[in-house]
Order: structure tokens, then C-alpha cells, then sequence
């Protein structure tokens, strides 16, 4: 990391502050430093030039303090308190006061970190009940939210393509990056032959009065569920980003709950929000908006490749690329359905839940889906014999039943799939790829191999730290001498994965062949 500026430093010493301070707490994104002191925060600026933004100066920056303030208090009035003007008095930089003024804030009420959407999501905290008073909030606030002649426009096929041509043109430099070529120009693709194909609806959307004076930053980490809800952060430094189709922010929510595998809470959302705003026509242009949002989010996380005051390690990479490939699976005319397939052991679990997070699938486990089947908890070891018990062919067969019948209702809702199971016998395979041809979804076996001694020492390991999966060295060699070769899938259709190379290597050679 580069070393802060002046005024940055400034503020991270609590002698700058009109009030005690806890430990102070710097938070950064590429257009500013964000000072959390424990009962405030502080806003500042960053005096840089993005192309869709411009805070070089600081009558700019002083304007759009006040804008973020105006704006913000539509949907979070209690948070947004005021402008403060930072002052350097000789060789002293504090908020307010009398002196030179050299910068400016603005002033929020800290909100509980626990309360934001972004943290009860991992927790499973997050409701259905929740999701829906979200919607009405934010149809209640679209009802009200300014619209005009001039805002219109900004629904228009013009302004649309303009903002489509603008984010894949400053997401080039990171092609090869963060977002792989194919995906890149299959994505771009999709969006140019959407707009073509979609002329009359986005005129009809502005006949309608459906393009508004919106958020226009609506993901999870913008929602605080405090003294009711408070939706905050929009954006105040483009008209052309605020200005949007209903549509276009209901889809950045909904796409955000689908990053965090969570597709039932972003139909919850979506359905309720369709129908308090009787808007059911915003269902045609719920991917494509998806799709601009995860694309969006994977350039702006990608900036910060490029920021020189924001520490540089791999969360940064790994955040831009699972936005840019979310995006990508947006742009399937089909939903996917992947099974894994292996022996215990070879890392097939990590690998579905790595690809999860990367393309925004639901995982569907075998050993969750047969623990709750059996009512016992999922962190409860069972060692029975091989296929006894829990592990018996009837209850295996089950097993199966179970995940099949709700990866077919998934995938009938247009939602990417993995079922991550052994699928040693081959009669199984078969079955998910008939469910897939069933869907109207493309298919994919995913085979994790891995040598011997490294099996054991990952399920020596296992039994040390605990885990959901009952599997042991035992069970691996009674599954050898038990698993069909997999010969009926198509070459095409079926990944070998050597599980001992790095789990990203793996990744996109998954993301190469589908």
C-alpha cells in the first residue's frame, strides 16, 4: 500500500475529532476514505477523475458531499447528519473550527455492523419476512421518487447502450485479469443483442414512468436493519447511474443475494416486489440487468487493482472475478446443472462451493441432504459399515430423490445447479442428465481424482478437525472397488480435475469448457 495522504493520516489520530473516539477504523473504496470512529463516520473524498465521476476539485467534492447528504436522506434520513469542513489551523488537520478550510465530510451515524445485510446473509440470518419488507420499502420509495420528461431518457435505448459501451470499455485492461476473454466478448455479446432485440420495451418503460430518480447502488452491504430499515450509500456523483429503470435496481439486489447463493430470499425479494409495484413486466429484464450489475460491481472491484492506497492481496482478484462470472451466467440462454463425481476424499465439496461462489450456483450436498433426511445434525459423525445405516442403498436411493427434486425445481425457476455427491453408480449419472434434459438445462459431470497419500492425509485431517462428511480411509477403499467408470457422458460434457492442483487452476478450466 502507498503511503496515505496527509489528510488521511490526520484522521486516523482521535485528536481531530470535536468528540471522543473509539479505535479509529479506515475503510477504503476507490472514491474514498471512510473514518469510522465508533458512534460517527466520516466520508472524505478522494480527489480523482474515473471518467463516470469527477471529485478533482474541491468545490466538486464540496457539492457532492451535500448531494450524498440530500440524496441519502430519502431512505435513511436519521443516518446522514451533516457537511463538516476539515481545517488546518498552523500545523493542526481537525473537523470544524476556525481555519483554513482544506477538505470536507460528510458526517453519518455509524450503523451496526451486525444489522447490515451483507453480514446476517453468511450467518443465515436474513428471512424471507426481511427480504420482503426491503420490497416494500423500495416500492413504496419508487412510487414516490422523482421522474420527468428528462429522466426518462436516461431509460432510453441511447443512454443504455451508452452505459453498456462505457463498462465494457473501461473493463478492458483487466481482460485476462479479472475476466477471462471468452467471457468478456460473450458478455458483451449478450447485452448488444439484448438491446437490439428489446427496442420496444425500453420505450414502452419510459411511456410508462417506469425510469425514476433511484438508489442506484442497491446491493446487500447498502442495507442496515436498524430502527427499521436503512438503505444507504446511493450514488450522488452521476445523474446517469441514479437514473434508472425500476427494474435495473430491483435486479442489483436480486443479483447480490444470488452472490451469496441465497436464489430463494432473491425470488422472495423480486416476486414481492412485481407485485406491491403490479410491475410483473420488469420480470423480462430481470437477467439482463442482472447482468449489467454483476458486470458493474466486477469493474469497480477490479479499480482497486489499480488504487495505490488500497492494500493489494487476492480477495481483491477473487472479488472481481466471481462478479464477472456471475455476469457470464447470466448471459446462458440455459440454466446449468453440474454434478461432481469422485471418491471421498478428492475435494469435491471444496470445488462446488469454490465454483458456487465463482458462477452464483446453489450447491446441493449429499451428505447435508442426508443428515436432515435421518434428523440428526449435520455435524454429527456417523461411522457405520459401508452402505449400512444412513449410508444403506435404500437410504442412499433416498438421498438422491431428495436432491434431485430440488435441483429439478431449481433449475425449472432458470437457477444454475451442482449436486455435489459421489454419483459412483452410473445409473444416477444418467438420471441427473436426463433431469437436466427435462429442465431445458445444459449438463456437466465434474470428476475429482487425487492420489493415494493424499486422500489419506486429507481424511486423517478430516476426522482431526471435524466436518459435515462421514468419510474415511475405509469408506475410499470399499468405494474403488464400488465406482463405475464413467463412460456414458460425452467427452465433452465430462471435466477430469486433478484435485492436487490449485483449487483457481481448476476453476477456470471449468469455466473454459462450459
Amino acid at each position: 500500500m502507498g503511503k496515505l495522504p496527509a489528510i488521511a493520516r490526520a484522521l486516523l489520530k482521535p485528536k481531530a475529532y470535536p468528540h471522543q473516539t473509539q479505535e479509529i477504523e479506515l475503510v477504503q473504496t476507490q472514491m474514498s476514505f471512510v473514518f469510522l470512529t465508533g458512534d460517527y463516520v466520516y466520508k472524505v473524498k478522494k480527489p480523482v477523475d474515473l471518467g463516470f465521476l469527477d471529485y478533482t476539485t474541491l468545490e466538486k467534492r464540496h457539492f457532492f458531499c451535500h448531494q450524498e447528504l440530500q440524496l441519502n436522506r430519502r431512505l435513511c434520513p436519521d443516518a446522514y447528519l451533516e457537511v463538516v469542513p476539515i481545517i488546518q489551523d498552523g500545523g493542526e488537520v481537525r473537523l470544524g473550527g476556525k481555519g483554513k478550510v482544506i477538505e470536507y465530510a460528510v458526517k453519518m451515524r455509524q450503523l451496526p455492523r451486525e444489522r447490515m445485510m451483507d453480514s446476517l446473509l453468511p450467518s443465515g440470518e436474513l428471512t424471507e419476512q426481511m427480504v420482503v419488507k426491503v420490497a416494500e420499502k423500495l416500492a413504496a420509495f419508487h412510487n414516490e421518487a422523482k421522474t420527468s420528461r428528462e429522466i426518462s431518457i436516461y431509460g432510453g435505448l441511447e443512454t443504455i447502450q451508452k452505459n453498456a459501451d462505457e463498462n465494457f470499455s473501461q473493463a478492458e485492461k483487466y481482460i485476462g485479469i479479472s475476466i477471462p476473454p471468452r467471457k468478456y466478448h460473450q458478455i458483451k455479446t449478450y447485452t448488444d443483442d439484448f438491446i437490439k432485440a428489446n427496442i420496444s420495451l425500453f420505450n414502452k418503460r419510459m411511456e410508462e414512468g417506469r425510469i425514476r430518480d433511484c438508489h442506484g447502488d442497491l446491493h446487500a452491504a447498502h442495507i442496515c436493519f436498524t430502527n427499521g430499515i436503512c438503505i444507504y450509500d446511493c450514488i450522488e456523483f452521476n445523474d446517469r447511474f441514479r437514473y434508472c429503470d425500476v427494474a435495473s435496481e430491483v435486479a442489483f439486489l436480486a443479483m447480490d443475494l444470488d452472490r451469496y447463493l441465497r436464489p430463494a430470499l432473491s425470488h422472495a425479494f423480486v416476486n414481492a416486489y412485481a407485485q406491491l409495484s403490479r410491475d410483473e413486466e420488469l420480470l423480462k429484464l430481470l437477467n439482463f440487468y442482472k447482468c449489467y450489475r454483476a458486470y458493474v460491481r466486477g469493474k469497480v472491484e477490479s479499480f482497486k487493482l489499480d488504487d495505490p492506497y488500497i492494500p493489494q492481496d487476492k480477495t481483491i482478484l477473487d472479488a472481481a472475478s466471481n462478479y464477472f462470472g456471475l455476469a457470464y451466467m447470466y448471459t446462458r440462454a440455459k440454466p446449468i446443472l453440474f454434478i461432481t463425481a469422485g471418491l471421498v476424499g478428492t475435494g469435491k465439496t471444496t470445488l462446488a462451493q469454490a465454483l458456487s461462489r465463482r458462477l452464483g450456483l446453489t450447491v446441493i450436498s449429499s451428505d447435508i441432504t442426508r443428515k436432515k433426511l435421518a434428523r440428526i445434525p449435520i455435524t454429527e459423525r456417523r461411522f457405520e459399515s459401508f452402505e449400512a445405516d444412513i449410508y444403506s442403498e435404500d437410504f442412499s436411493r433416498k438421498t438422491y430423490d431428495e436432491m434431485f427434486t430440488e435441483a429439478g425445481r431449481l433449475l425449472s425457476q432458470g437457477q444454475p445447479v451442482i449436486l455435489d455427491a459421489s454419483f459412483k453408480k452410473k445409473e444416477e449419472r444418467q438420471r441427473a442428465r436426463k433431469l437436466a434434459e427435462q429442465s431445458g438445462a445444459d449438463f456437466a459431470v465434474i470428476e475429482c481424482i487425487l492420489d493415494e497419500e493424499t486422500v489419506r492425509k486429507r481424511l486423517e485431517q478430516r476426522a482431526k478437525e471435524g466436518s459435515v462428511s462421514d468419510g474415511r480411509w475405509e469408506i475410499f477403499e470399499s468405494q474403488q472397488r464400488d465406482f463405475d467408470k464413467i463412460t456414458e457422458i460425452p467427452t465433452q460434457k465430462h471435466i477430469v480435475l486433478d484435485t492436487s492442483q490449485p483449487l483457481d487452476e481448476n476453476i477456470n478450466l471449468i469455466l473454459d469448457e462450459v
